[in-house]
């Protein structure tokens, strides 16, 4: 640790209670809220029940029984109705109101919960409007029950600052996985030069608590010796800066990334998977843990995790990731575990504190346009100011 680092002064973070965004009950705005969104995705549910063929992911499908989900869809468009009445009496957010239960009755008219479920003709690229739905209402029944709980910022609401730039790139990045897995996939054939059968056979029949974890180091350490090159490779930190502009942390503020890093990310995690070919089990069993850990470390959560931190990555560890404060800057890289981090000296968390400013040191737009065009705006003046050198 340098001196500088040594003796730096912490602070703690002042997060204001944004009166204007709080939630609060008997103002219909929870309501209306509610009935919105599921509305949005009762239409989004019965719309993949009538087009499953380009709705809906060939890999996710093999995990739920679409007829037993129906009855989720049958109790989700009800309630949506019910939020919808509460919050036209109430009186307030009426609007809100309305338009949920819109959505809910055209997703009636066009066939309910009552769509037959048959035999789907697969495609190899379809929209994961199915994955979106699930994906997001498991994160709010999970992370955002356990960050109004357990919070480390209590006063930083729901709908903090740019809370729906950062879910449109959560339903972004959801639609477009079978994109990314046939990228992922493709990338990854590239190496079937380095296909070892005997390793193959050695990883699946090994136990499998032993294949998660030779897949969680593998994966980890490509995805540190990425995540470092995206930081410390000046033409390559304007397409990270974009996950890094986030300035408030919560389950959703994992979600923004700019589209070339999420497809680079995902195709490079897939190579050691691919040469690894461990079995099925495994590979499900990180695909969950990955999942989850990535939006547990972005989350308001004040867990320590105990002895845990020590092998794991943990919120507060990747909190540190994204301070802008100066201790902080280029450090904390792992995705799954601190051991590399640890092995290559960029850990970087001190025990009592956590950050108290987030963000890049240069701030970003604040719109998804914005920050899609910010590598090129970014990139540009640095080659003509070259150009204008020569």
């Amino acid at each position: 640790m340098s001196s500088e680092t040594s003796n730096y002064e912490y602070r703690k973070r002042r997060v204001k209670l944004d009166r204007a965004r709080e939630l609060r009950l008997g103002e219909g705005r929870i309501s209306g809220i509610s009935s919105v969104l599921l509305g949005t995705l009762s239409l989004l549910a019965v719309l993949a029940y009538l087009y499953p063929s380009y709705l809906t992911t060939v890999e996710l499908r093999q995990a739920y029984d679409a007829v037993a989900l129906q009855k989720l869809l049958k109790y989700g468009m009800y309630f949506s109705l019910f939020f919808g009445a509460l919050t036209l009496l109430l009186n307030r957010y009426k609007r809100l109101g309305a338009l949920g239960m819109a959505l809910t009755l055209l997703a009636f008219a066009l066939g309910g919960y009552s769509i037959p479920v048959g035999p789907v003709e697969p495609r190899r690229l379809s929209l994961g409007v199915d994955w979106l739905i699930l994906a997001l209402l498991g994160s709010i029944f999970i992370f955002m029950t356990l960050e109004k709980l357990f919070p480390k910022y209590r006063n930083q609401v729901i709908m903090r600052p740019e809370w729906d730039v950062d879910l449109f790139y959560f339903c972004l990045n959801h639609l477009l996985i079978s994109a990314i897995l046939i990228y992922g996939n493709y990338h990854a054939t590239h190496f079937h030069w380095a296909v070892s059968p005997a390793l193959q056979q050695l990883v699946q029949s090994a136990p499998l608590a032993l294949q998660v974890a030779l897949i969680i180091i593998c994966a980890d350490f490509v995805l540190y010796w990425e995540h470092r090159l995206y930081h410390e490779t000046s033409w390559l930190w304007p397409i990270h800066a974009v996950h890094h502009s986030v300035e408030h942390m919560d389950w959703l503020a994992g979600s923004r990334g700019h589209f070339l890093q999420v497809f680079s990310e995902r195709a490079l995690v897939l190579v050691p998977l691919y040469l690894l070919g461990p079995s099925q089990a495994a590979l499900d069993i990180y695909v969950v843990f990955a999942a989850l850990q990535a939006v547990l470390i972005h989350s308001n959560l004040r867990f320590s995790f105990g002895p845990l931190k020590a092998i794991f990555v943990t919120p507060q560890f990747h909190h540190w990731h994204h301070s802008s404060e100066k201790p902080a800057i280029d450090t904390n890289y792992s995705a799954h575990t601190v051991l590399f981090d640890r092995l290559f000296n960029t850990f970087h968390m001190p025990e009592e504190h956590w950050p108290a400013e987030y963000g890049t040191t240069k701030r970003l737009p604040r719109t998804v346009l914005g920050q899609t065009l910010y590598p090129l705006t970014a990139l540009l003046p640095k080659r003509l100011k070259s150009d204008s050198q020569r």
